[in-house]
C-alpha cells in the first residue's frame, strides 16, 4: 500500500469547532495589547493571570512538552466567536481567540474558562494523540479497500475517510478532559469556573449527534461542575 495517499488523508483532516487543529500556516493576529477595543483591558488580565498558571499545570503534568504559551487575538473580519488551540512549526502551543468571542463574554470568568480550556488540550496532548488515531484509522480503512480489491483512489478516499471517522470518534471525549483540566486550571487562577461555564447555555447545543465533534453542553456543564466540587 503507498504512503502517499495516507499521508494526504492525515492532512486532509479538518477539525473544526473550538478544540485543537493541526499545525499549519501564521495567522492573521493582532498582539493582545494592539486591539482597539474596551474588551482588550479585560482579556489581557485574564491572559495575565491565566497563563502562568496553565504553564505550571502544563510543566507538573507533562514531561519533555514546550509549555511556553502564546497567547493571541485573531482579528480577521467576520470570524465567529471561536477559540481554538495549535501549534506553530516549533512546537510551540498557541491559543488564539477571536475578537468576537472576546466581545461577546460576559464576564472574566468566561475568558478565564475558555482559555483554561484551550490550555488543557494541549497539556493532555489533544493534537499528537488525534493525529495517532487519524493515522489508525486511515491505514485501517487503507487496508480494507486494499483488500476488497479497491484501485489506487479507491485506497485513497477510504484513507482519507478511516482519518476523519476515527480522529472524529475521540473528540468528545477530548472536549471533555479539556473541560475538567480546564476547570482546575480556571479555579487556581483564582476565578469561578461555573461561572465560566455559563457560556455554554448560550451557545448552540450539538445534543448527542453520532461522530459529532462535541458532546452536549449539559454534559459539559456537568463535567465543570462535578471537577470544581472535588477542588
Amino acid at each position: 500500500m503507498s504512503w502517499k495517499p495516507l499521508v494526504a488523508a492525515i492532512a486532509a483532516i479538518v477539525l473544526a469547532g473550538c478544540d485543537v487543529s493541526a499545525p499549519s500556516a501564521p495567522l492573521s493576529v493582532e498582539p493582545i495589547g494592539n486591539v482597539p477595543r474596551a474588551s482588550a483591558s479585560n482579556f489581557s488580565q485574564v491572559v495575565r493571570i491565566v497563563e502562568p498558571v496553565a504553564e505550571r499545570e502544563c510543566r507538573a503534568r507533562t514531561s519533555g512538552v514546550n509549555c511556553d504559551f502564546r497567547i493571541v487575538v485573531d482579528d480577521r473580519p467576520g470570524q465567529p466567536p471561536n477559540a481554538f488551540q495549535t501549534l506553530d512549526r516549533a512546537g510551540r502551543p498557541i491559543i488564539a481567540f477571536t475578537q468576537t468571542l472576546i466581545d461577546d463574554a460576559r464576564n472574566v470568568d468566561e475568558l478565564a474558562f475558555v482559555l483554561g480550556h484551550e490550555a488543557a488540550h494541549h497539556i493532555a496532548g489533544h493534537i499528537p494523540r488525534q493525529q495517532q488515531n487519524a493515522v489508525a484509522g486511515a491505514v485501517i480503512g487503507g487496508l480494507g479497500a486494499v483488500l476488497l480489491g479497491g484501485n489506487a483512489d479507491a485506497v485513497q478516499t477510504a484513507q482519507e475517510q478511516g482519518a476523519r471517522l476515527n480522529a472524529r470518534a475521540f473528540s468528545k471525549t477530548f472536549e471533555l478532559e479539556a473541560d475538567a483540566l480546564g476547570t482546575v486550571i480556571t479555579a487556581r487562577a483564582g476565578f469561578d469556573p461555573l461561572r465560566g461555564a455559563e457560556f455554554f447555555t448560550r451557545i448552540p447545543d450539538p445534543g448527542d449527534r453520532f461522530l459529532g465533534t462535541h458532546p452536549p453542553n449539559a454534559e459539559r456543564i456537568e463535567i465543570v461542575r462535578r471537577t470544581a466540587a472535588q477542588l
